[in-house]
């Protein structure tokens, strides 16, 4: 039995540099900058005292104050850019079987923002009656999926994927192979993270894993970079609706994409640090091929996971090369993290609207602050600048701490 076909026939996102898809692309195509000091919190006595923080966020306009008071930011991220798919009229929810429409949506750390805060309140008071009945559901990972499901009534497959920085990924491949197997006909699937907090950038300090650049925090995003040291913290949600494909043209459906297929591979090598040369990655990127019965020659641009680390950088460039040998110096790779920070659990989700926007528009954003190329990052990556050319097929990288990686190969669909 042949398998199903999945297309993309909705898209939403919530980013330090946009809100919705439309100004989302504009930013991207102009290579904005979403990274500056930090507003959320006192950074002063932080080492690191700059993220990529959304700005002009009003959950008012979207959703009442009693839910907003029952949603972590993170849920509040993922609920909008739902919304922005299932209430701008991608869909007439009355014409569909919604126990065939499922979620699956995912963060990488959950309502870590409900977690400090009740913490604050407990240990200012030491009263165990002081935490918000509210606290554990606010919380929890898996609560945006929950959410969007109660909101709009979606009966079908539904939970949370928590893998990291390929936790996005990971959900929208799970949501393509339900569709793929036939236990459901639409997925709302993608990621959603608000982890600018004292305690988050704490940690990633004390693991020295984030620049340091406070005299230049605009200029610290700069991957594949000869002086890069570090990730700049994100933060915002990318959802994207996945659609059988005979489902969708019946409904008379907007197709942007179609998503051949997916790769999936574990380093089994480090908690942190990536396999050497790439391997898991090469895995990963060959199996997106494979899978998707694509040759390695129609693939026109990757979406790098692009981090601004020094390992990453070194050792995606690696993996691209050893995928596509000296086909990868024609190709356009590009990172969107230079733009808008690492988003963590939700960068594969607001990538992946990226690479499918470069795929349906023909145009790659640039990597900006790529003033000074690593020699060993020799590829095209779009630096500083947009760039025109045809792309048949895409693909989107993510790769998470835990050596989980996830690869996602997109296709342009002709009229």
């Amino acid at each position: 039995m042949s398998k199903r076909r999945v297309v993309v026939t909705g898209m939403g996102v919530v980013t330090p540099i946009g809100i919705g898809v439309d100004e989302f692309w504009k930013a991207l195509l102009e290579g904005k900058n979403g990274v500056n000091l930090i507003t959320k919190f006192d950074a002063s006595r932080f080492d690191t005292k700059f993220a990529a923080e959304v700005k002009n966020f009003d959950p008012e306009n979207y959703l009442d104050k009693k839910t907003i008071r029952r949603l972590d930011l993170y849920a509040q991220y993922a609920m909008v850019s739902a919304i922005e798919i299932l209430e701008n009229g991608t869909i007439d929810l009355n014409k569909i079987n919604l126990e065939r429409f499922g979620v699956i949506y995912g963060s990488g750390i959950g309502g870590i923002n409900t977690l400090q805060d009740q913490f604050e309140k407990y240990f200012h008071s030491r009263d165990p009656h002081s935490f918000s009945p509210f606290f554990v559901p606010m919380m929890i990972s898996d609560i945006a999926a929950g959410h969007i499901s109660i909101h709009f009534g979606l009966k079908g497959p539904n939970y949370a994927t928590t893998s990291a920085c390929a936790t996005a990924s990971h959900a929208i491949s799970d949501a393509f192979m339900l569709i793929q197997r036939g236990s459901a006909d639409l997925m709302i699937c993608g990621g959603s993270e608000a982890s600018i907090t004292e305690i988050s950038i704490g940690g990633f300090s004390a693991m020295k894993a984030i620049s340091t650049w406070n005299d230049r925090c605009k200029e610290a995003s700069r991957p594949f970079d000869l002086y890069r040291n570090g990730f700049v913290m994100g933060e915002g949600a990318g959802t994207l609706l996945l659609e059988e494909y005979e489902h969708a043209v019946t409904r008379g459906a907007n197709i942007y994409a179609e998503l051949k297929g997916i790769g999936l591979s574990a380093d089994a090598f480090h908690i942190t640090a990536p396999a050497p040369e790439g391997e898991g990655a090469v895995r990963a990127m060959k199996e997106a091929l494979r899978d998707s019965n694509i040759n390695a020659d129609e693939i026109d641009y990757v979406n790098a996971h692009g981090t601004s680390t020094q390992l990453n950088d070194v050792n995606e460039t690696l993996a691209i090369k050893k995928v596509f040998g000296d086909r990868a110096y024609e190709m356009l790779i590009s990172s969107t993290k230079s733009m808008t920070g690492h988003l963590l659990g939700a960068a594969g989700g607001i990538e992946a609207v990226a690479t499918i926007l470069v795929v349906q528009n023909d145009i790659v954003p640039p990597t900006i602050n790529l003033t000074n190329p690593d020699p060993l990052c020799d590829l095209n990556y779009s630096p500083n600048v947009s760039t025109k050319k045809e792309i048949r097929c895409a693909i989107s990288n993510a790769f998470g701490f835990g050596g989980h990686n996830a690869s996602l190969l997109f296709k342009k669909v002709k009229e």
